[in-house]
């Protein structure tokens, strides 16, 4: 599928760019952004997918998040996506922040009629990683994936179901277990319908324990957080890392909130976690 540059700036001695795409998982165009590291003149570098949350699109983590630097650093592509398709105009879509345009939740939908275009989960797992892989010198080999919120529930939840793929993960403020707070409750009945027990394929905290999962995770948490009593609970995914016997390290931090203030000040201790085990991954 080719890509239509939209455009691109140097940053870092690497190439912030963003691309325009048909899309067969969605049945829209969409829109992607990708830095490219100076090593990547040289050599195939480890790609790390960063999905963001409710209401954002590529260009929030990419103009706020302060990525680039460390991307540059540990030699990393960095892959942003948009959180759900555009331009549908389905009934309701622009109805409220938490579902529909702009809140993909990273599902692939069965209910109508949201399951003709929001497919984010084929999306981010299949047509992405191949359009990366061929357009990009990308080592598909070494994969690591990360994300904020909504994004951060879809980095768990993705790399969870996809454990052989994926060799890193890490969250900022994620919801870990949507199926039983507000925003992903909202979100799984009007995407993947009544059936409750479909909700866990995409929970992070009833993923985990037949995941597999072997490589150490990184969280951190505002304590400042608006959300983070109602819809994050982060006390509930230590409890499944603890009952599942992987290796957390959640770190709570007095004074910080939800935003990319946040995100940005801890971002380079993100990028470091993955470009170790990436690097160490053969």
């Amino acid at each position: 599928m080719p890509l239509e540059p939209i455009h691109q700036n140097r940053s870092f001695d690497g190439i912030q760019a963003v691309y325009r795409h048909e899309s067969a998982a969605t049945g829209t165009d969409m829109e992607f952004a990708v830095f490219t590291p100076p090593q990547a003149r040289e050599s195939s570098r480890p790609v790390l997918t960063y999905l963001s949350g409710l209401t954002c699109t590529w260009a929030n983590v990419t103009e706020k998040g302060g990525a680039q630097r460390y991307a540059a650093e540990h030699g990393l592509i960095l892959v942003c996506p948009d959180t759900s398709p555009r331009g549908t105009e389905l009934p309701g879509e622009h109805d409220s922040y938490d579902f529909g345009s702009g809140a993909g939740f990273y599902v692939d939908a069965t209910e109508p009629p949201w399951s003709r275009h929001y497919r984010m989960y084929a999306y981010i797992t299949e047509e992405l990683p191949a359009l990366i892989a061929a357009n990009f010198p990308a080592d598909m080999n070494r994969q690591g994936i990360f994300g904020h919120s909504m994004g951060g529930h879809g980095a768990l939840t993705i790399a969870f179901r996809n454990p052989g793929r994926y060799r890193s993960v890490s969250a900022f403020s994620p919801i870990v277990a949507p199926s039983k707070v507000p925003w992903g409750r909202k979100a799984f009945r009007g995407y993947l319908g009544d059936d409750e027990a479909r909700w866990l394929d995409h929970d992070a905290c009833a993923l985990l324990a037949g995941a597999g999962w072997d490589t150490p995770i990184l969280v951190d948490q505002g304590l400042a957080d608006e959300f983070l009593d109602e819809q994050l609970k982060p006390e509930l995914f230590e409890r499944a890392c603890t009952d599942a016997g992987v290796s957390l390290t959640l770190r709570r931090h007095p004074g910080y909130d939800h935003s990319y203030y946040f995100i940005s000040t801890f971002m380079g201790d993100h990028i470091a976690h993955h470009a170790g085990l990436l690097e160490s991954t053969s």
